[in-house]
């Protein structure tokens, strides 16, 4: 059984500034490539939920990488992933809220 997928408004704003980012700093191929990833990656975890980190101290997050610039955070909730959030793990990690604890 698949799971429903909901996307968080945070997540969608973030892959777009970086479509626009790999855009216009790269070619429309990189970014074109990296929706490609990312899209085969939430496929997948459709069907298999559990495959990715489960993050200390937070309740069913998760987290699984994309690229190995980009790793992408979710809540599992009965037959629902929701799609949380994704960040540049090149980030300072004190900017990122899922590595605090």
């Amino acid at each position: 059984m698949a799971y429903k997928i909901i996307v968080k408004k945070r997540f969608t704003n973030k892959v777009v500034k970086l479509l626009d980012y790999l855009e216009t700093e790269w070619n429309k191929e990189v970014a074109h490539q990296f929706l490609e990833k990312l899209d085969k990656r939430i496929n997948n975890l459709s069907f298999q939920p559990f495959t990715g980190i489960q993050l200390k101290g937070y309740y069913n997050v998760r987290s699984v990488l994309i690229t190995k610039h980009n790793r992408m955070y979710y809540r599992i909730t009965e037959d629902i992933i929701e799609i949380i959030n994704i960040y540049d793990t090149r980030i300072n990690p004190i900017k990122n809220p899922y590595k605090r604890k």
